[in-house]
């Protein structure tokens, strides 16, 4: 039997410099995932970094299924336009202009 084995690695502990709030995304390094409860500043919580997401998009963008997306700190929303952001993932569907979310599976925990 394994004896070096850690975890699945779907969720990953953080301790964050500020507060986080639950459903909150998350930038770790080069990995974008969402926080599964509130976390205290200076506290360690679980973000997961896989699955499917439902997150706040630019709505001008037109977001088509399987269109690369990247999460925007900045402004709090994933868009298709990459300018130096962090891959978030894939588009898992649609997303017309004018719509507010998108869903994304998350790349998860390698680059």
């Amino acid at each position: 039997m394994a004896k070096k084995f850690i975890q699945p690695g779907e969720v990953w502990d953080h301790t964050p410099g500020a507060d986080v709030a639950v459903d909150a995304v998350v930038v770790m390094g080069e990995v974008v995932g969402v926080a599964l409860g509130n976390i205290k500043a200076g506290e360690t919580g679980s973000v997961q970094v896989s699955g499917v997401w439902e997150l706040p998009k630019l709505s001008s963008d037109n977001v088509t299924q399987g269109v690369i997306l990247y999460w925007d700190a900045g402004n709090n929303r994933l868009t298709t336009t990459a300018g130096g952001l962090k891959v978030a993932g894939a588009a898992v569907a649609a997303a017309a202009a004018g719509v507010a979310t998108a869903r994304v599976k998350l790349r998860g925990n390698c680059a």
